[in-house]
């Protein structure tokens, strides 16, 4: 029994499958993400977890999770796994390995995160090699849910957003300027804030002010980032619930660019399973 974990700050996905790869069950537990949480509160979350589900005689557990970046943190987890699952073999990645191993599986190609926030990075069917810094949502994240939010916002507290998408805006959303800056910069979670916005513009995607945002939110991922890459030799896997919702729209703009697209997943975890059941 191997058990794949992919998990976000809120909530995290566990999948697991029998001894010949398939899928016998899945279910949430809370999130875990070790850059914006205590050690000791993950370590908790995955022994509570482990031990409700009955996963103590797994022979895999493979744990996937932001904030691992130093070989003490991925020793502790390691060490806490283990003490639940004392016959597993444990592997414990970041979160960005997750997406490469997802959507690229044991090949080599660029990796390309289009959901909230947005990242990428080269992965040689082993490890994550160069990648260019997304900077976040304030700094970055071109193509984004967060930037395409952010840019919209721009132009409609300045008054440049065509009356039919302002006012279709306004039905759905609280638009005054003092509900938009308290989502921004007092939120919770600002760049949660600004991709909660996305969905929206997307359903508007015909209005051609609409068009010209979005394709251009893409075009600058492309060419601020993707183009760092060697797109002419290798393909780009686009991995977030993003990039699968605008598929049909990046396509044509990816193909404009001479770039190839291996794949979509809207998941990583959808790809973990292939991954594993392969190993």
């Amino acid at each position: 029994m191997k058990v794949i974990i992919e998990s976000g700050a809120t909530k995290s996905d566990w999948r697991i499958l029998d001894h010949s790869g398939t899928q016998l069950r899945q279910f949430h537990k809370a999130g875990t993400n070790v850059s914006a949480m205590q050690l000791d509160v993950v370590q908790g979350t995955l022994t509570d977890a482990i031990r409700e589900e009955g996963l103590a005689e797994a022979s895999g557990i493979y744990l996937y999770t932001a904030g691992v970046v130093t070989g003490e943190i991925r020793s502790a987890l390691t060490s806490t796994i283990r003490g639940c699952a004392p016959k597993a073999d444990i592997d414990i990645q970041d979160d960005l390995m997750g997406a490469a191993r997802g959507v690229c599986g044991h090949r080599s190609g660029i990796v390309a995160i289009l959901g909230t926030g947005s990242n990428t990075c080269f992965y040689d069917g082993v490890s994550v090699h160069r990648k260019v810094y997304s900077g976040g949502y304030v700094i970055g994240d071109d193509g984004s849910g967060a930037a395409l939010g952010k840019l919209f916002l721009a132009d409609f507290i300045k008054g440049l957003v065509p009356d039919e998408i302002a006012d279709a805006f306004s039905s759905r959303f609280d638009s005054s300027y003092p509900a938009i800056v308290e989502g921004v910069y007092r939120s919770a979670s600002p760049s949660g804030y600004l991709g909660s916005i996305a969905p929206f513009l997307l359903e508007h995607y015909g209005n051609p002010y609409v068009k010209q945002l979005v394709d251009g939110n893409f075009r600058a991922f492309i060419r601020r980032s993707l183009i760092k890459y060697e797109t002419s030799t290798y393909p780009v896997g686009i991995v977030g619930g993003f990039g699968w919702a605008c598929r049909d729209i990046l396509n044509p703009l990816f193909a404009e660019e001479g770039i190839r697209v291996s794949r979509f997943i809207k998941a990583p975890v959808d790809g973990l399973c292939e991954y594993h059941a392969q190993a």
